[in-house]
């Protein structure tokens, strides 16, 4: 088995590595492709990955490269985790719409259209890159916003599901306060990638109790801290939001905070310099304690059981997955993008039956994806209206004043990345 990761030199990698290293059982991977322009990462990355694979007696190879082509000719699946324009676009995104007193963050608001902008093209050449050398290939997407990249992806007709680490987070958490198993732990979990909610917690299936509402009565704090919200609120609605929805339950305080303190990219930045030169201490032979600060923790198990599962080494299993609706939500089309559990095979991702939603968490849900719908517009054939009427549509802008300034802002930061700019 083959794979390939497009983003390879990314500090994030390791992580990967790890799980591949640790479920190697689970996934067998004979070689591991880390695909990346930027040669000096690649190579530290590279080195630490070996030494990994290495000390805990994986038999794969590892191989390094700048060449797309060559590096995903032949690969049963290609992992997409790339960030167009780096830390220093992130960090842009996540401070020019403070000018308007709206959220930056990378995913969310203007910022996180001016991520789509960046990415969707770039990640639609990579994979007609795949396609052209194995139209076999299944692509499984990391990169953000998760919901557009894999929607751009589905509707061009790629192999493709989108995953998050969001809800392995939670399954980990929860199995964790309540003394069982994360494999026990199984989420009702609903919305869109980054505008998600857990209606319930069952034990032993989809079919299993509903315990969450023990969860929130007995850990109801430490649930709440982990928001950072108020838990009056989280008992209010008693379901547990992602934490993604601060932004929107309380943006202006969130714009209050951003505006005080440095950028997440910024902090970022500083970490993956710390990172790398770790990285290239030859005696280094394992992911270091200061990774799980990065971010994407618990990426590695996800991947490799999404992994596994579509190449049929792992067999059929529910995971939490970035697919096409096909009517799960009913008020959504069939081609939206939602993130929900799955039956995930050879075949790809059937998304499972959902509670009904109250309407509280429906209409946000509508509203987000008018919103992709028009960035993805954008992202597929550019133009300054285009931008603006997705900044207009976004639920945390929403207006005339906002908007037009915000896309002025988003082109001027963004225009060596827009073609059509």
């Amino acid at each position: 088995m083959k794979l390939a990761v497009v983003g390879g030199g990314s500090t994030y990698t390791p992580e990967l590595i790890d799980g591949f290293a640790r479920l190697r059982d689970t996934l067998p991977v004979e070689e591991l492709v880390l695909l990346d322009p930027a040669a000096d990462r690649l190579e530290l990355v590279g080195g630490l990955a070996r030494r990994i694979f290495a000390k805990q007696g994986h038999p794969g190879r590892i191989v390094t490269t700048s060449d797309i082509d060559a590096g995903v000719a032949d690969a049963d699946a290609v992992l997409l985790q790339l960030r167009v324009g780096g830390q220093a676009a992130r960090n842009q995104d996540e401070t020019w719409p403070l000018e308007c007193g709206c959220i930056g963050q990378e995913t969310t608001g203007a910022g996180g259209l001016a991520k789509a902008l960046r990415t969707v093209p770039v990640v639609l050449d990579i994979a007609e890159r795949v396609r052209r050398t194995n139209p076999d290939a299944w692509i499984i997407d990391f990169t953000n916003p998760v919901g557009i990249v894999t929607r751009a992806l589905l509707q061009a007709g790629h192999k493709a599901v989108g995953l998050c680490n969001v809800a392995i987070g939670f399954q980990r958490k929860f199995a964790a306060l309540l003394d069982v198993t994360p494999g026990e732990v199984h989420l009702d979990h609903v919305g869109l990638n980054h505008l998600t909610w857990e209606l319930g917690v069952r034990l032993g299936g989809p079919d299993g109790e509903n315990v969450l509402p023990k969860l929130l009565a007995e850990h109801g704090d430490a649930i709440a801290d982990d928001l950072h919200m108020p838990r009056a609120i989280v008992d209010r609605l008693g379901v547990v939001p992602s934490y993604y929805l601060r932004y929107f339950y309380a943006h202006d305080e969130v714009v209050r905070e951003l505006g005080t303190k440095p950028s997440r990219a910024a902090e970022v930045a500083a970490m993956e310099k710390e990172l790398l030169a770790m990285y290239g201490d030859p005696a280094l032979d394992e992911k270091p304690a200061l990774l799980a600060r990065r971010g994407g923790a618990f990426y590695s198990e996800a991947a490799v059981d999404l992994a596994s599962s579509l190449l049929g080494s792992g067999g059929s299993a529910v995971q939490v997955v970035n697919t096409y609706n096909r009517g799960t939500l009913p008020f959504l089309p069939d081609d939206a993008v939602i993130e929900v559990q799955a039956r995930v095979d050879a075949a790809g991702a059937t998304p499972l039956a959902v509670p009904g939603l109250d309407p509280l968490y429906a209409g946000l849900i509508a509203n987000v994806t008018a919103y992709e719908d028009l960035a993805l517009e954008a992202a597929l054939r550019g133009g300054r209206d285009r931008v603006f009427k997705a900044l207009l549509a976004h639920p945390l802008i929403g207006q005339f004043e906002y908007a037009e300034a915000l896309t002025d802002k988003l082109i001027a930061h963004n225009r060596e990345h827009l073609a059509w700019a």
